[in-house]
């Protein structure tokens, strides 16, 4: 994978923004922890729609301090729930419809605190990262979701 991000031993794994595609599963494996009895994914995808309204691509670009926001939200996470593990990794750039935008996942030893360290995970990350989104409708009219 490229991009900016890190990778360890610690509880977060991976984190990341990414020009090249995201390999899902690679994301997934991060977290791998033998005393980890359940590992949660979550992988966001381009839909071919918004709103009633063909999407034909979306950019995603991100603030220079994207990567830092990313990394304190995920240690709030593991800050918050008991997981062995977490990794998220976020796309930059132009996307077609069918990739993978967004990848997170969570281990932990009972599956209930896996499913929720996800959630927050995945929540707070769409809900306070600076990366902002371009939709570009079939029609080639432009529309900017999350912006300030």
């Amino acid at each position: 994978m490229t991009g900016q991000g890190e990778q360890g031993a610690g509880v977060l794994r991976l984190v990341a923004l990414s020009e090249e595609p995201i390999d899902a599963a690679a994301v997934v494996a991060s977290v791998e922890d033998a005393g980890a009895g359940g590992v949660v994914s979550f992988t966001g995808v381009v839909r071919d729609s918004d709103g009633g309204r063909a999407v034909s691509a979306l950019e995603y670009v991100a603030h220079p301090q994207a990567l830092d926001a990313l990394r304190s939200v995920a240690q709030a996470v593991a800050d918050d729930f008991p997981v062995r593990a977490l990794a998220a990794v976020h796309r930059t750039g132009v996307l077609a419809v069918g990739d993978v935008a967004v990848v997170v996942a969570a281990a932990a030893a009972h599956r209930g605190e896996a499913f929720e360290a996800a959630r927050r995970l995945i929540d707070d990350l769409k809900a306070s990262v600076p990366i902002w989104k371009r939709q570009v409708f079939a029609t080639g009219e432009p529309e900017w979701v999350g912006t300030p």
